[in-house]
């Protein structure tokens, strides 16, 4: 009778240790993603049912009514995996004193705009893709700006008095 539950108690734990290896992740599956520098973005204002797309350089702040928007990093799957496109935003929206509330900060992924969206009463802004450089003879910004490099940024810019959609 010792030796019948000696083997059933094996048996089990060959099974337990089968399923456990079996369900591991294995890093054969993980997805390999590139860093890009550059985001394609789409906003919509749920008021005016005003769209727009733009594009922005990662560690550029961009304007969108009264949000601020600064993409922090855009990755891109390879090729031979399935599609996708991850940029990590901050949103935030700037008051008519100088505050500022934030708004989302997180991952946007392409394929799914749903699981991590920004929770805005009258904007939406999504991730459409990441991208390479601009090529040669498109306008580039200006090359001596470093100061998406090398500056820390903890202060949050102040609202523009200018009325234009995106300001950089």
């Amino acid at each position: 009778m010792i030796q019948t539950i000696s083997k059933r108690k094996r048996a089990l734990y060959t099974l337990l240790s089968l399923c456990v290896i079996v369900g591991l992740p294995s890093n054969a599956n993980a997805r390999e993603m590139t860093e890009y520098p550059r985001v394609k973005l789409q906003s919509l204002d749920k008021i005016t049912a005003h769209t727009m797309t733009f594009e922005a350089d990662v560690g550029s702040t961009l304007k969108f009514g009264p949000l601020y928007m600064k993409v922090q990093s855009c990755q891109k799957s390879s090729p031979i995996d399935d599609p996708e496109s991850a940029a990590f935003i901050q949103v935030w929206e700037g008051g008519t004193e100088g505050t500022a509330k934030w708004v989302f900060s997180g991952w946007m992924f392409a394929s799914s705009p749903g699981l991590s969206p920004m929770d805005h009463p009258i904007y939406d802004v999504w991730v459409i893709d990441c991208l390479a450089k601009k090529e040669e003879g498109e306008e580039i910004e200006d090359a001596t700006n470093t100061d998406t490099e090398n500056n820390d940024d903890k202060s949050t810019p102040k609202p523009s008095p200018e009325t234009g959609d995106m300001l950089e």
